[in-house]
């Protein structure tokens, strides 16, 4: 199989598909690996690590998209990158479609087939594909949460861990997932007061047994969580239904809740935000503030971490690309009902029903 890795372009997505590690081992596979000059530069692989490792560089998107059955990427396409998926090359991403019409709609009339990284499902239910980049995205969350809440940036004021005789900062974390998780271990870490709100029993008494002392636990309901919100400094909102909106558990009125100052960190903003006035921000411009409230929404947070995210990717990635290239999408989705599950879209039909129903198609 040809398979193609073209350079992210959106806006300061620095990661790639794929490492050179991973495509020594396509190559030796008996595949063909097309590489996009300077794709990986900004993660750290220059163009002569890849090709050291049996790929041949292009120079440009067009040359990858023409050339390639299949497409391994990070990002979705982008409006440039619309008319160059052609009907039946597979392209293997994060696609988050239940969040953009416009782009569900193109990749229908494109006719490829859309096999989406954050949908591919183990049967215990875990996201084995989404899991590397919500560590990445909940460790980063506290950072940056952290960095916002210096005055200088529109915060409080406030140092996260605090110092002796004076309390550190509160961090609550809606949803005790992955991204929840990390978020809440390099909270606590830095000294913070933390609470993990989530939905699921099992899963509180599970954090409240493994997670450090100054880790708390409630149960998420809109009562329970107005409550945290007066004296709560960051709230990372780190909710996800595999494939579809996630919920809104901060509305707009709940603002007025929180002293002026106080960080959203929108982890779930790929997926339509957790928070009612979350909009999508970049790394050039990753903040906005509503009602004194300071909102960090980037939607591609690990793109801020290349090298590490890069390498994460491609070590829960690799094992599915080498299965599509080796026997082909059909039967590579045929033989693993978690690959199955990532199909999105194929030849014009959306074939998840959680991105179906959200545009009612």
């Amino acid at each position: 199989m040809k398979i193609g890795i073209p350079k992210e372009i959106k806006n300061n997505e620095n990661r790639v598909g794929m490492t050179p590690a991973g495509v020594a081992e396509l190559v030796k596979h008996g595949h063909a690996v097309y590489v996009q000059h300077t794709a990986g530069e900004n993660s750290g692989f220059p163009d002569q690590h890849y090709i050291e490792a049996g790929a041949e560089i292009l120079p440009a998107i067009e040359d990858v998209y023409g050339i390639a059955d299949m497409i391994v990427k990070v990002k979705e396409p982008i409006e440039p990158e619309y008319p160059l998926v052609r009907k039946g090359q597979v392209v293997f991403t994060y696609f988050h479609f239940a969040c953009d019409r416009e782009l569900t709609e193109a990749m229908m009339k494109s006719g490829g087939v859309c096999i989406a990284y954050e949908t591919v499902q183990l049967a215990d239910g875990s996201l084995p594909l989404l899991i590397p980049m919500s560590e990445v995205a909940g460790r980063m969350a506290t950072i940056n949460g952290a960095y916002y809440l210096q005055k200088t940036k529109g915060g409080k004021g406030k140092l996260i861990c605090g110092v002796p005789g004076v309390r550190p900062a509160k961090v609550l974390v809606l949803g005790g997932g992955i991204v929840g998780q990390a978020a809440a271990r390099v909270a606590a870490g830095m000294g913070a007061d933390v609470v993990i709100a989530d939905i699921s029993l099992p899963q509180l008494r599970k954090l409240s047994v493994e997670m450090p002392p100054n880790v708390n636990t409630i149960y998420s309901s809109r009562h329970n969580i107005k409550r945290e919100l007066h004296d709560v400094d960051i709230v990372v909102g780190s909710v996800l239904i595999p494939g579809d909106k996630a919920p809104h558990l901060i509305t707009r009125d709940m603002l007025r809740l929180m002293e002026p100052g106080t960080v959203l960190v929108d982890v779930a903003i790929d997926q339509g935000g957790c928070f009612e006035t979350s909009h999508p921000t970049t790394h050039s411009d990753p903040v906005y503030t509503v009602d004194g409230i300071v909102h960090y929404a980037v939607a591609n947070i690990p793109g801020a971490v290349p090298y590490t995210s890069t390498m994460a990717l491609t070590n829960a990635t690799l094992r599915y690309v080498v299965a599509l290239a080796d026997k082909g999408w059909q039967k590579a989705c045929e033989e693993d009902e978690a690959l199955a599950r990532g199909l999105n879209i194929v030849d014009g039909k959306i074939v998840f029903k959680a991105v179906a129903d959200v545009f009612g198609l």
